[in-house]
């Protein structure tokens, strides 16, 4: 792919779940790569069949399998109950950090999703977290991806409108929110 990460690329698709078309530029805007790179890139999606192209010049809609690939399903929750969820892991995240007896402290949190967009519906919002750990002792003995899972499932809380996963920096090209 062009010079986007591919994470990038199927996240802005499953942002895209409930639009019916979007643009060239949205799609660049999206994944914070300029409009010449986004051309390159939605031609590597349309050969993969994840995008098709619209009635207009520069408008795109996403398939089937492009929903499917990116995991993105009708956004079934309020715009404002996914930012109240996400107020509350804000404040999960500086009560963790200000535990010094929690394994982790969250160094980075931000989320992003289509709650972004001003839409009356959203689906879950997806939240890249980087933990460091408080002791490095404790993180060379067995199973630290397991502590790591143990300690996001915690922080999530049970709450379905936010999807916790690992931080990676093409996170921060995005529009997101910054939790921390």
């Amino acid at each position: 792919m062009p010079d986007v990460a591919a994470a990038a690329a199927l996240n802005f698709l499953k942002e895209t779940k409930g639009a019916l078309t979007w643009t060239t530029q949205d799609f660049a805007h999206g994944v914070g790569i300029n409009v010449g790179v986004a051309g390159a890139a939605l031609a590597v999606l349309q050969m993969q069949g994840y995008v098709k192209p619209g009635e207009r010049k520069d408008e795109w809609m996403t398939t089937v399998d492009g929903d499917a690939v990116s995991g993105g399903t009708s956004p079934r929750f309020s715009a404002a109950a996914v930012r109240q969820a996400l107020d509350d892991l804000r404040a999960r995240i500086r009560a963790a950090n200000k535990d010094t007896k929690a394994e982790f402290k969250v160094a980075t949190a931000v989320a992003f999703g289509d709650f972004l967009a001003d839409e009356p519906r959203a689906q879950a919002a997806d939240v890249g977290i980087e933990l460091v750990s408080r002791n490095a002792s404790k993180s060379r003995k067995a199973k630290p991806k397991a502590r790591e899972r143990a300690f996001l499932k915690g922080l999530r809380s049970g709450k379905q409108l936010l999807r916790l996963v690992r931080f990676e920096p093409w996170m921060k090209e995005r529009p997101h929110l910054r939790l921390i």
